[in-house]
């Protein structure tokens, strides 16, 4: 019998980009293929490898092969503080251009660190398109980990060869994405900048673009199921080999797993379990916009106004918000809400406010939550359906407006509510959204008495069992894994001369 030294395991670098929203689900990744019999290898940065450490010693416990690898951050050559990497969220765009620009630094590094162990394979966020260049130079298999699902790529992809965007005379006018499976209308108020005009983040993408072409493959945090339509598109049409492989949040099953995912929460998890224990199934909105700021304090007032003049119960996550002064242009982090608001919702027990990060995983999936108002960022939403919820749509900028095109048009659970302008990181946000229509649509999807909504429950659901079906062993996802690893196995086999 062959020994283990003849066939070592196989062993996967995971090499996350440094922010939240694409590290939680690139640790959740690296822990679900540990669990399928690889060595992970998590590659990032001192600071963020203190946010993960409880969950990889508790996986490690259970016999895994994981473990951190680490780079250290330039963060002082930029002008940045030392563990600003999620500290910061990137309150601004200058800072988050700093942020990019020393993540550049970790090129050399890596390209030292790859060419003394040579994994098997560098699963490489797609923010990182020059991972192209070093893993090229050492043989090394490359696949791109993609934050977003396929749907927001094949609009990409379409504005990107056919230009609608440019056929339409106003900033209001509707025009739809050609090419795709599904008729899907947008304006060009919702498209990012370096869409509708070439900047340095257009060139940056062209280049992230041309890095996803020449890798081995994408891996997508997504359930096949949901987006099959989107995810043949992307293979055939788009030519990406592509692995569906979620919901990888569905990895953490325990409590202290959901509420150990990331930054420290803001409150306890016995203080959120126990409120919303005492409320009815289905009564409760949960709200949370992400960690990157897209609010003025002029449009969280609104919020609040039109929040309790919905009288429905709700928990508020409020994350950064930005006060900005219009002499210096400068952008503060506030924390407005109308007077005497909390005290009246503390007093009445109709809502919970959290300042800071949240438990999201336990909120979202406890009977009492009944429905969920986010940025349409892709991690929310593939949270969201996993929960079984249905949604109020609220983008501000990257994606978010394809995403929403997908939770209202295609899969059908989610209402709008009526944003139209994409917001770039230097730009003055405004007031979009008056507090009438807020109450208005949170009165409309928690009420339950329209068919709409009662069919958005059903599909909702529907969905909720599909992910979970697609992750446990024999499902499209498990199985998908399970390919993915095998790839690698016949990979070596041929390199070693085993054919």
């Amino acid at each position: 019998m062959d020994s283990q030294a003849d066939h070592p395991k196989l062993e996967i670098f995971f090499f996350p980009y440094i922010l939240g929203g694409h590290l939680i689900p690139m640790i959740d990744l690296a822990r679900l293929f540990a669990s399928h019999g690889v060595k992970a290898s998590i590659v990032t940065t001192p600071h963020n490898v203190l946010l993960f450490r409880n969950a990889i010693l508790r996986d490690q416990e259970l016999g895994h092969d994981i473990g951190f690898v680490t780079l250290n951050f330039p963060a002082e050559e930029f002008g940045l503080p030392n563990g600003c990497e999620n500290e910061l969220a990137t309150t601004n765009g200058d800072m988050f251009i700093k942020l990019f620009l020393a993540t550049m630094k970790l090129q050399d590094p890596l390209r030292k660190l790859l060419s003394e162990t040579k994994p098997d394979c560098l699963v490489s966020d797609r923010l990182y398109p020059w991972t192209a260049n070093v893993t090229d130079g050492l043989g090394i298999p490359r696949i791109v980990f993609d934050g977003s699902g396929c749907f927001s790529h094949c609009v990409e992809e379409s504005l990107r060869l056919y230009a609608p965007h440019e056929k339409v005379v106003s900033e209001t006018e509707s025009f739809v994405v050609p090419g795709l499976p599904n008729k899907i209308e947008l304006k060009r108020s919702m498209l990012p900048d370096y869409v509708k005009s070439e900047n340095g983040f257009t060139h940056f993408l062209n280049e992230a673009l041309e890095g996803e072409i020449k890798s081995d493959g994408v891996v997508v945090n997504s359930f096949y199921e949901l987006e099959q339509a989107y995810a043949d598109y992307f293979q055939k049409e788009m030519k990406r080999k592509t692995w569906h492989i979620g919901p990888v949040s569905l990895y953490n099953k325990s409590n202290i797993d959901k509420v150990e995912r990331g930054i420290k929460t803001s409150i306890d998890e016995y203080s959120c379990l126990n409120w919303l224990d005492s409320r009815e199934p289905n009564s409760v909105l949960y709200i949370s916009f992400g960690s990157m700021p897209r609010i003025t304090s002029a449009q969280l007032l609104e919020i609040a106004h039109g929040l309790e003049a919905s009288d429905h119960h709700f928990i508020w996550v409020i994350g950064r918000i930005l006060n900005y002064s219009s002499k210096e242009k400068q952008q503060v982090e506030m924390g407005l809400l109308p007077v005497g608001f909390e005290e009246r919702i503390s007093n009445s027990k109709r809502g919970l406010i959290i300042r800071g990060w949240a438990p999201q995983l336990l909120i979202l999936e406890h009977p009492a939550v009944g429905a969920y108002m986010n940025h349409c960022g892709w991690n929310s939403i593939i949270e969201g359906v996993t929960a079984g919820l249905p949604m109020i749509t609220w983008p501000f900028s990257s994606e978010q407006f394809y995403n929403e095109r997908f939770i209202v048009n295609i899969i059908k659970v989610g209402i709008s509510m009526g944003n139209e302008h994409w917001v770039p990181l230097k730009e003055l946000p405004r007031v979009t959204i008056k507090s009438d229509k807020v109450a208005s649509v949170v009165n409309r999807l928690m009420g339950r008495e329209e068919a709409e909504v009662v069919e958005m429950r059903k599909t909702a659901a529907e969905f909720r069992d599909k992910a979970m079906q697609a992750f446990q062993e024999g499902g499209s996802s498990y199985n998908n894994v399970d390919a993915f690893i095998e790839e690698l196995k016949s990979r070596r086999k041929v390199q070693n001369g085993h054919l």
